[in-house]
């Protein structure tokens, strides 16, 4: 396959800290424009105010969507009706319905849609579900807590209804766990905390089910974007054969027994290009509902606390 004309639709904090250096450092891809609606540039590439002025000017192949959930849903529509590939950003879609709309939309079209998961692609995270594999999970205890204006500076629009809110962070937790479980999670309890003056969560505390668990294992999460100095990615897990697992740094670090085992600098963003280089030469798409699910279901079951008005 020649290099791969991929443009970048929204050109945002992470397009900009990810997207755009990942895709300059790798052979298989050519940027060939962006769609920023914001007149963001980049040195040798044409930014258009709409996909339409992109598709009519310049030759693609490929999108990357990287603008907020709930537009995403049109955007990769339209990319398709225009023959593009697409590559979505977490979370891929604003509900689980037009995720399975866009998946239905890509295998018709012939298109591959990729939705990225991107805390993912860690060694250290390979390394867990193969250490995990066949086992029984005596305790597990996610604590994802970040500090949200730190990561999302004067972003009112994340505190939208039909945005995440915590779970923007948070659904990176549970992209890995539905990855290295051993056996799927249900959502058995949830209690969220909504700022007085915002329409999303600002922290959440969850408690899962499986049947990877033994008989009384507790396994919980907790969410919160409030966390202020070092900011905190952890995943405990402990098995029935008395081993304890530690993935910190979002996923890029594994202790077994307390002992470093997997340690590596986060290139999850090239190991997502990569991903998609191999999918598009395949001609097949990767579309996981499974961290998604949890946090529709941690919506469905969860009871709602008002907290303190959040301002930036």
């Amino acid at each position: 396959m020649s290099r791969i004309r991929v443009a970048v639709i929204g050109v945002g904090k992470i397009a900009q800290d990810q997207h755009l250096p990942v895709i300059a450092g790798n052979a298989d891809y050519e940027l060939v424009g962006l769609v920023s609606q914001r007149g963001v540039h980049a040195a040798g590439v044409p930014t258009f105010a709409t996909p339409a002025e992109l598709y009519a000017a310049v030759a693609v192949d490929a999108v990357a969507i990287c603008t907020p959930p709930h537009v995403r849903h049109a955007l990769a529509r339209e990319a398709l009706d225009a023959g593009k590939h697409v590559m979505l950003e977490k979370p891929p879609a604003a509900t689980l319905a037009e995720m399975h709309d866009l998946t239905g939309a890509a295998k018709a079209a012939g298109r591959v849609m990729l939705a990225t998961w991107h805390s993912r692609y860690n060694a250290a995270v390979d390394e867990a579900k193969a250490r995990l594999r066949g086992k029984r999970l005596k305790r597990l205890a996610i604590e994802w807590k970040e500090d949200v204006r730190r990561w999302h500076p004067g972003q009112d629009w994340i505190w939208d209804a039909g945005n995440f809110g915590v779970f923007d962070p948070g659904i990176n937790a549970l992209s890995i766990l539905t990855k290295i479980a051993p056996a799927p999670f249900f959502v058995k309890s949830a209690r969220l905390l909504y700022p007085e003056n915002r329409d999303t969560p600002i922290a959440a505390s969850l408690v899962f089910t499986s049947p990877a668990a033994a008989t009384g294992a507790p396994l919980s999460a907790e969410f919160d974007w409030r966390q202020e100095g070092e900011q905190s990615w952890n995943i405990d897990i402990e098995t029935d054969d008395g081993a304890a697992l530690r993935l910190t740094h979002g996923g890029s670090r594994l202790l077994v027994d307390g002992a470093a085992t997997v340690e590596a600098p986060m290139r999850e963003y090239e190991g997502i290009y990569a991903h998609f280089a191999q999918l598009l030469r395949a001609g097949e798409s990767e579309m996981d509902f499974s961290p998604f699910q949890l946090v529709g279901d941690a919506f469905l079951v969860g009871s709602r606390r008002s907290v303190a008005p959040f301002v930036w």
